[in-house]
């Protein structure tokens, strides 16, 4: 039903830039809007929200990445982008996209989609940026 593929990570030097993209495939008859997401995990950290897309189409960030991340999708290829510029150390992390069929604004995905039980994830890239 719902098949996401990340791709972009790699390694950058500190200030650089990357951009992750994530292939999206649902099959989902309703009609629904699926919240999108990117979502990250440090080594040996929790996973926490980076951006949302919300089902209203607005957009919401972490606080880390605010200014620095953009997230934006392509409809029409049903491709999902995260823009980083700016990239620190801390960014370092395994980034993952995550689609949610349940309505909530951007912000509320941040909260909610690591714990859903009906959040689907992709494999995962890994950033990986040095000092």
């Amino acid at each position: 039903r719902v098949h996401l593929m990340e791709s972009g990570g790699g390694s950058v030097q500190a200030g650089g830039s990357l951009r992750l993209s994530c292939a999206a495939s649902i099959k989902d008859a309703s009609g629904i809007q699926y919240a999108m997401a990117w979502f990250r995990q440090p080594p040996g950290k929790e996973r926490e929200g980076v951006a949302a897309i919300g089902s209203d189409g607005l957009t919401d960030y972490g606080e880390s990445v605010k200014g620095r991340f953009t997230i934006s999708q392509d409809n029409a290829k049903n491709i999902l982008y995260l823009q980083m510029n700016s990239l620190e150390p801390e960014d370092t992390a395994m980034y993952y996209c995550a689609a949610n069929p349940l309505r909530m604004p951007a912000f509320q995905a941040l909260l909610v989609m690591a714990s859903s039980p009906v959040t689907f994830w992709g494999q995962g890239t890994q950033v990986t940026v040095s000092s």
